[in-house]
Formats: structure tokens, sequence, C-alpha cells
């Protein structure tokens, strides 16, 4: 045998007995839940998604504050009550990780600067610290 017949009859040789090492994997899908609790990174929550929006919608505080919006608490949990296990899951997660008044800040930080901006373009008066004295 020459050389290359040699090398090619290695080759070869390896291919077959690597190809006889493949095994079969079976795969299902895992659902996020699943992963997570498995991962142990699940979230300990009291109840499900309904439970979680119907003790907020109970609270004093909030029932005042949907009265004096104009909206009825009754209505309210009538719309709770006809979401799925998902959507309701998903509402009360948002609720529960939602900071108060978020999202306030950075709007008046950004009205403040572009005023500023605007200003010292000379397209607005509103601060008098940026008029330069001619």
């Amino acid at each position: 045998m020459t050389r290359l017949q040699r090398i090619l009859v290695f080759v070869i040789s390896l291919g077959l007995i690597n190809t006889s090492m493949i095994q079969a994997v079976h795969a299902g899908m895992v659902t996020t839940e699943d992963a997570a609790r498995l991962s142990g990174t699940a979230p300990e929550r009291a109840g499900t998604g309904h439970a979680r929006l119907a003790s907020v919608l109970a609270r004093a505080d909030v029932r005042s504050e949907m009265e004096r919006m104009g909206a009825s608490p009754t209505a309210a949990a009538e719309r709770v009550a006809a979401l799925t296990d998902a959507e309701a899951t998903k509402l009360a997660d948002k609720i529960e990780s939602a900071p108060a008044g978020a999202g306030v800040v950075e709007w008046i930080v950004f009205i403040f600067l572009l005023l500023l901006v605007t200003d010292i373009l000379g397209f607005t008066k509103v601060y008098p610290f940026t008029r330069s004295i001619r």
C-alpha cells in the first residue's frame, strides 16, 4: 500500500469508529416554569395570578383610587376573572415588579434638558441663565 492509501484507510476507519459511537438523544419541550423550578430560581408565589390580582383589588387604597378615577371595582374584578391563567400571572408579575412612580424622574430630566438645549439654541426663552448679555 502506498502512503496515501494508508492515510485514507486510517481516516475512513476513524470516521467509521466515530459513527458507531453516536447515541440517539430524545428531547422534549421544557416550559420556563419547569426550567426555573429545576434550576432553583423559581420565585415562590402565594397562589395563582387570579388570586394575587384579587388580593390587590381587595385593598382599600386601590379601591378608593379606582373610584376616584371613575373605574368600578366590580367591573375590574369581572375583567380579572375573564383573564386566562397565563395573562393573570403575567399581569400580577408586572404589578409586583413595577416601582411606584416609575419613569417620572426620567421624564422631568428629559424635559429639563430639552428645554435647556432649545434655550441655548435660541428657540425658546425659558431659563434666564442661558441668555448672554449683549
